[in-house]
């Protein structure tokens, strides 16, 4: 944990700073690699009855790490997303609790 969804971005530039992006986060939050998971959701987004680009949006559920923390994550992301050409970029923190989320039949 945690787990990054990603909509109206390219899956070639969520590629391209995937490797970069988890070697800081690690860092940042201390956790193991194997916790990290990214995930790029092929969406189809429609204003005024006509399919466009959408915009980019990043959605990260996690156990809460607090405010000062969260803040460097998604100062993070925004980091390496505009590095690869999206100046603009929402991203919305999903707090998970330990009691709701179970791995392999048991609750953390």
């Amino acid at each position: 944990m945690p787990r990054i969804k990603v909509k109206g971005i390219k899956v070639e530039d969520v590629c391209k700073v995937s490797k970069e992006l988890i070697d800081e986060l690690e860092a940042l939050l201390e956790c193991p690699r194997d916790y990290f998971s990214i995930e790029h959701i092929n969406s189809t987004f429609i204003k005024d009855g006509e399919m466009n680009q959408g915009y980019p949006f990043i959605e990260v559920a996690w156990f809460d790490r607090g405010q000062e923390i969260q803040d460097k994550v998604a100062k993070t992301i925004t980091k390496f997303f505009n590095s690869v050409g999206y100046d603009n970029l929402d991203i919305i923190f999903i707090m998970l609790k330990k009691e709701s989320y179970y791995e392999n039949g048991e609750h953390f």
